[in-house]
């Protein structure tokens, strides 16, 4: 949990959550659990801290950027580490008055259809249950990567998975593109804007299962396309130096793209009921604009909806659902006035 100073007390004191305003007891009550604490969730968590309602964050510390020494793209925090901007955030809500939790909550009830303090039963992994009239589902994606020798060993550093995190710093050297599928060829053309010397490993894919357009695209982009299994990765003095096929052959390449599988972390909204769409990519929640689920009362945010959600989208999801929880949470409690 966090430290309180006077200030973020007086702030919480605000909430309409339970009665306990320990944050560490059994049946503790808040206003919103936001389950994931990455950039969609401390961004939604900051949003809500300022509204002065009760917020709790349940992080599992595994944000899908870990094994990236820095992250690109995002204005005023470009090149900054992951794991100096997930500190910046726990440091930011904490000012707030925000609890942080580390641990997993491993399911979600729902105690009732309506509005009151405690429409969601969520039961944490230290046995402990708290109650939350509204939820944040922030829980994002793991990367399955491709079963071959080096790549997990490799992955964030020079085994790379996207060309606008990463291709500024690795332009002008030799490119692989690890083919997982004929959709890999998108990839190949697309990390041709930051290197000229580009190969496209088809690895298990068939030559014939690229079509006509596939193939002229990528000679005009000058991608050359090498057939054949890749066996393992070639690494000398701690940096990759080539791509060895099963023919025994090795390809010089310092830099290799892959496309790892994205398996959605999606197992408390479908516990909770929530409407899934199946995607090439995973099956993710259905949601609104503001990221509203299909299940009144739970939100989701991040890779949690997408793939492609990268930090600053993320970010801007959280701060999204947030917005339009407050708004939900207060026309509740107006109406419930106007009601008695």
């Amino acid at each position: 949990m966090t430290e309180k100073s006077g200030k973020t007390r007086e702030g919480r004191a605000h909430g309409t959550g339970g009665t306990d305003d320990t944050g560490t007891g059994t049946g503790t009550g808040y206003d919103v659990v936001v389950v994931g604490g990455g950039a969609a969730g401390l961004s939604a968590a900051l949003v809500l801290g300022r509204a002065r309602l009760r917020t709790l964050v349940v992080d599992a510390g595994e944000p899908r950027n870990a094994p990236s020494s820095h992250m690109q793209g995002y204005l005023s925090r470009d090149g900054m580490s992951p794991a100096a901007f997930l500190a910046a955030g726990r440091e930011e809500i904490a000012g707030y008055g925000v609890d942080l939790l580390t641990g997993r909550v491993t399911d979600v009830t729902r105690n009732g259809a309506g509005t009151g303090n405690a429409e969601f039963a969520v039961l944490l992994d230290d046995g402990r249950t708290v109650r939350a009239r509204r939820l944040i589902v922030a829980t994002g994606l793991k990367d399955e990567l491709p079963a071959v020798p080096g790549v997990a060993e490799r992955f964030g550093r020079d085994v790379l998975h996207c060309p606008f995190c990463h291709g500024w710093e690795v332009r002008d050297q030799p490119f692989g593109v690890l083919a997982s599928s004929a959709m890999s060829v998108h990839q190949a053309l697309m990390v041709s804007r930051w290197s000229k010397d580009v190969t496209f490993f088809l690895h298990t894919v068939a030559e014939e299962e690229l079509s006509d357009q596939d193939l002229r695209r990528l000679a005009a982009a000058g991608v050359g396309v090498v057939p054949g299994e890749v066996a393992e990765l070639v690494v000398e003095d701690d940096r990759l130096t080539g791509v060895r096929l099963t023919d025994g052959s090795v390809h010089a390449r310092s830099v290799l793209y892959v496309g790892p599988r994205p398996v959605p972390q999606t197992g408390l909204l479908e516990r909770l009921g929530a409407e899934l769409s199946e995607t090439p990519f995973g099956a993710y929640p259905v949601v609104d604009p503001t990221g509203l689920t299909s299940v009144s009362g739970v939100w989701a945010a991040g890779n949690a909806v997408g793939f492609a959600e990268q930090v600053v989208h993320a970010a801007s999801g959280g701060y999204r659902a947030a917005a339009a929880i407050v708004g939900d949470l207060l026309m509740a409690d107006l109406d419930a006035v106007v009601a008695a």
